[in-house]
């Protein structure tokens, strides 16, 4: 659904809420997992988000992109849930969808998928949700500096040096594989 229909449907409070849930639950979901919330945690972690976004809903500008309004919510979330120390980071198994079936391709497909997680989690959490939203999502720079309340050329910054850094991580990923 895009966000001018999300707009149009959501009348009331509870509307937009039940529209960003229904929507978005998978965005926020997979977001939680790139920064590196837990398989076991994820669940709950992407309930405590959805529950601070229904507290929050009034503050939704209905007018713009609801993903980045929402990654920002995954973002803050994830780093609490890393910053308890109960959490260790675990790089391959929970960031990577299911086995691999028998054929090279798709065990290809996963290799590349668990060198992209492991690289992913060596960027500082700032420079990654700037990657993330830019990169892997296509949201505008000049909205993800918006969303997460940093001035437009620090999220250019960030995403330069993200992405410098990130090509670095896959290359110390590879060397290892090796």
């Amino acid at each position: 659904m895009t966000d001018a229909v999300l707009s149009s449907q959501a009348g009331s409070k509870g509307d937009l809420f039940r529209v960003l849930f229904e929507e978005h639950f998978d965005y926020v979901y997979r977001s939680l997992r790139r920064h590196g919330v837990h398989e076991a945690d994820l669940e709950d972690v992407t309930h405590d988000v959805f529950l601070e976004v229904h507290r929050l809903i009034e503050r939704f500008d209905t007018s713009r992109p609801a993903k980045p309004w929402l990654f920002a919510f995954a973002f803050r979330f994830a780093s609490d849930y890393r910053r308890l120390g109960r959490h260790k980071v675990k790089l391959v198994d929970e960031v990577v969808a299911p086995a691999p079936e028998r054929t090279d391709e798709p065990l290809a497909r996963a290799e590349d998928r668990a060198l992209f997680a492991r690289a992913l989690l060596e960027l500082d959490e700032d420079q990654r949700a700037v990657f993330l939203l830019h990169d892997v999502d296509e949201v505008a720079v000049p909205e993800i500096a918006a969303s997460l309340g940093i001035p437009l050329n620090t999220a250019y910054s960030r995403l330069r040096t993200a992405r410098e850094a990130f090509s670095a991580a896959a290359r110390r990923q590879r060397a290892r594989q090796r």
